[in-house]
């Protein structure tokens, strides 16, 4: 389904005033950027197909809404109408939206006699002997007001009046998909128990759903805040207005994770939430793993048969700004009131995808966890012992479960662990792939992935962006903007213009776009790039491969012909042309084994790593970088007439065998494209990758100079000074320094059997494995990561 774009820029879309390094840029207008915007956030057709046929006729049930502007209040949004109605109409809309009250109540009677508290009570060492009904609640005694938590209508309408007014000095609009909502209004009035999933980004994710939900007269969720909150006014607040925060005693997440009792009590609160027919709001992380946790609790419980079913709805929250995510949460508000007197700096595009039954997803079948190998199996037979074979199989991701504590009987088996991962890391994918793209984003990516070390003319980035923006539509990705290409990309320049370098001389038309070579410019642009390389991963996967198969040719000499399988090849020696013929089953190889190292969320758990690989040598040619060669044989590989023995047919049960499974599988090779832009964009794909891969490589030279083992707080803050430190060496790649690729590569590594997780005495240490303490294993793995980076060195 398509939607018409505005003829404009997106009308509650503000364009800021200029600033002076931006003053002397002049942009040629150009038409609108496209007519059409596609659809986002259906369910997955093969994991959850009973939700995806009853949602998608919801969906072409309605009218295209737009979207709307949550901070655009006036006194068209109100009952009333008159002068003095226009100045107090926020406080009158906050009024008249509708507020479903929760109450505590016996919600401690009723979560302290669960069994699941019993058990835990009865098990651990500090709990005082049974029949002492009143000294079985001291132990839960730091918990009673996270369990007391509740949303109070009067707190609940001050506090949202009060972050719409801060929300306009710091966001200049915060849009959400009307289409959407409409049709999780009509799954709200089914009676769905509904739990919202998103990415966690920055410190105010949380606020912003529930203020779009609160101010379209939706049920305003308990959101899980995984911060620790030492003031005691604001806890108590925050806790009227359902926000369900750690324990005093706890100061992460991971501390309280540890806690013997808080496993158990969090679980039954969640049940008894869900009871009273409240709604949820989780924050996962595919980085640190965390919120994966909450999501198995609520998987056990429909498991137990303690909840009939639950909703689950993805959301995508894209920010063309980012706010400040690495401060204390009590500079929190002081920051945020501190922009009241300062203009707005971006624009929030929230999405509501559809919602889809975690039992049908959990049901047999669906997601195939038992089919899921450690990535020590498939990785390590071809890093070590440089084995041709690759084996299949679906990357089983340890390290995404945070919980460690002894008596956490959530997940009891690892089958259900895993279940619950491979539901996390989809509910990741799904809620990345409704995220919509902004013109920063855009921007960022061509400075940094295509323009970086030469720079880029305006005229030439508004042709980039209007291609980019093409790409995203055709295939489904929704952007953030729309209207004047030369309004988008002057918009875009001056929110990143603090990390720029623009140079304007007047024997130059146009003026030059650098990006600053500093650590601060490039980490920002990276993390504002991100969405474009969740976009075009298949294309980014093939093109390392492709990358690293060239390579090894040129490092050989061979540079005219190489054809390989049922096909002699000639081989010149030389320089390295374009004329050559690369065979299929090896660049498939090369793709598979890199999907396996990328960090969860890139791709759904439940597409198999083969297809992926297939499917990312197919991108190549359809972007226009292969050509698919017909290998010359006698027969044509179309002319079945005169193949003698081609079919062979089987008699199997399975009842998805299509007519090509009676064919011999046929090998395919492929040339390069001849077009002078195929070498910029094989680099650009390529790029997309190489930071992450790059950080992976530097984090095993770390793992030689480092004296295992070592807490994992410690590990990950040295080996984040150690990547600062080797890219200010080299004075460029600062994008591998980032505290995410840190933990990614660490996840990675744990999941390869370099690093080995294990919790002592209240913390969690890595250690190297005994394995990968040899210097030359750690020289086969760096050379195993560095084939597809090599090009680019």
């Amino acid at each position: 389904m398509m939607q018409h774009l505005n003829g404009g820029i997106t009308r509650d879309m503000p364009i800021p005033p200029k600033r002076p390094a931006l003053t002397s840029i002049k942009i040629t207008p150009v038409p609108v950027l496209g007519k059409f915007r596609p659809m986002v956030g259906k369910c997955c057709q093969q994991c959850t197909p009973d939700s995806l046929s009853r949602h998608s006729k919801k969906f072409e049930q309605s009218p295209y809404l737009g979207f709307s502007n949550i901070l655009c209040v006036n006194e068209t949004h109100t009952r009333y109408r008159g002068w003095l109605v226009r100045r107090i109409c926020g406080v009158l809309f906050v009024c008249g939206c509708k507020v479903y009250p929760s109450h505590a109540n016996s919600r401690e009677e009723r979560v302290s006699g669960s069994n699941r508290v019993r058990e835990a009570l009865a098990a651990d060492s500090k709990a005082p002997e049974a029949g002492d009904s009143q000294g079985q609640l001291h132990p839960l005694s730091s918990f009673r007001p996270v369990i007391n938590t509740c949303i109070s209508p009067f707190f609940l309408r001050c506090v949202g009046w009060a972050m719409m007014k801060v929300f306009e000095s710091v966001f200049g609009s915060i849009q959400v998909n009307l289409n959407h909502l409409t049709a999780l209004c009509r799954a709200s009035e089914e009676g769905s128990l509904l739990v919202y999933v998103y990415v966690r980004q920055s410190i105010v994710d949380n606020i912003i759903l529930s203020l779009v939900l609160f101010f379209n007269s939706l049920r305003v969720p308990y959101a899980i805040c995984p911060v620790q909150i030492t003031n005691s006014f604001l806890r108590s607040i925050l806790q009227k207005i359902g926000m369900i925060l750690l324990p005093s005693s706890a100061a992460t997440e991971e501390e309280a994770e540890m806690d013997n009792l808080y496993a158990p009590v969090m679980t039954s609160l969640i049940r008894e939430l869900l009871h009273e027919g409240q709604a949820l709001s989780v924050g996962v992380s595919a980085e640190s793993g965390q919120g994966g946790q909450w999501l198995g609790r609520i998987r056990q419980l429909i498991k137990d048969g303690s909840l009939p079913d639950i909703s689950l709805v993805p959301v995508g929250i894209s920010y063309d700004h980012l706010p400040e995510n690495h401060m204390q949460v009590g500079c929190v508000f002081r920051w945020l009131f501190s922009l009241l007197w300062k203009k707005p700096a971006g624009i929030v595009r929230v999405h509501l995808a559809q919602p889809f039954s975690l039992q049908e997803m959990s049901a047999p079948g669906r997601c195939k966890v038992d089919e899921w190998r450690s990535l020590k199996d498939l990785l390590q037979p071809v890093i070590l012992n440089n084995s041709a074979e690759s084996k299949f199989g679906q990357r089983k991701v340890s390290w995404l479960w945070l919980s460690h504590s002894a008596s956490d009987t959530t997940e009891p088996n690892h089958q259900g662990r895993e279940l619950s991962a491979a539901i996390a890391v989809h509910l990741i994918f799904s809620a990345t792939s409704c995220m919509a793209v902004m013109p920063t984003n855009l921007v960022s990516s061509l400075l940094l992935y295509r323009h970086r070390t030469t720079g880029v003319s305006t005229s030439r980035l508004c042709r980039d962006v209007a291609w980019l923006t093409d790409e995203f539509l055709f295939r489904n990705k929704d952007v953030g903007f729309g209207g004047n290409l030369a309004e988008v990309v002057h918009y875009s320049l001056v929110h990143l213009a603090p990390h720029l370098i623009i140079a304007a001389v007047p024997s130059r038309q146009d003026p030059l776009i650098l990006l600053r070579p500093t650590l601060d410019a490039t980490l920002y642009l990276d993390l504002q790039a991100q969405i474009v390389t969740h976009t075009f991963i298949l294309e980014a996967v093939g093109a390392c491969a492709l990358s690293s198969m060239l390579y090894d040719i040129a490092s050989s000499g061979i540079s005219c012909k190489v054809r390989t399988d049922s096909a002699d090849g000639d081989e010149v020696k030389g320089a390295l042309e374009f004329d050559m013929v690369l065979c299929q089953s090896e660049l498939t190889k090369r793709a598979l084994q890199l999907c396996h190292l990328l960090p969860p969320g890139f791709r759904p758990p439940c597409q198999s790593p083969q297809s992926f690989a297939l499917n990312a040598i197919d991108s190549l040619v359809q972007c226009g970088v292969l050509i698919t060669e017909e290998v010359e044989r006698e027969n044509p590989i179309c002319d079945f007439w005169k193949r003698e023995d081609a079919l062979t047919w089987t008699t199997t049960d399975e009842p998805y065998q299509s007519d090509s499974d009676c064919e011999e599988p046929e090998s395919c090779v492929y040339k390069i494209s001849q077009p002078n832009h195929c070498p910029d964009m094989l680099l650009f794909l390529c790029n997309m990758l190489a930071g992450r891969l790059r950080a992976l490589c530097w984090t095993t030279a770390f793992l030689e100079q480092l004296r295992t083992p070592l807490p994992e707080a410690h590990f990950v803050t040295q080996l984040c000074s150690h990547l600062c430190d080797t890219a200010n060496k080299k004075k460029r790649h600062y994008e591998s320094c980032s505290p995410e690729a840190a933990r990614a590569a660490v996840g990675t590594l744990i999941d390869l059997g370099v690093l080995l997780k294990e919790p002592q005495e209240g913390v969690v240490v890595l250690g190297v494995t005994p394995v990968y303490q040899e210097p030359k294993n750690i020289a086969k793995l760096q050379r195993f990561i560095q084939q597809y980076i090599k090009a680019l060195a």
